[in-house]
């Protein structure tokens, strides 16, 4: 498990799903890699800290669950 603590603003998480990516096969990168930006440009405007928490948390278990499936394959 990757350590999460660390994770506190935006660009931190932004940074950890990136090198998330390179877990996962080299064909499967690029698809990750774009919808990580696109997720991350259509919520650059959330100022609400608890929202962003929530989208940090679920972007960690997101990451967890795409990762675990391709290592199972």
């Amino acid at each position: 498990m990757a350590s999460y603590s660390s994770i506190k603003l935006p660009v931190h998480l932004y940074r950890f799903l990136l090198r998330q990516c390179k877990k996962l096969p080299t064909e499967a990168q690029g698809y990750y890699k774009h919808l990580i930006r696109q997720s991350f440009n259509s919520h650059s405007d959330e100022t609400e800290p608890e929202r962003i928490q929530q989208i940090i948390n679920r972007a960690i278990q997101d990451s967890d669950w795409v990762v675990s499936k391709y290592s199972r394959m």
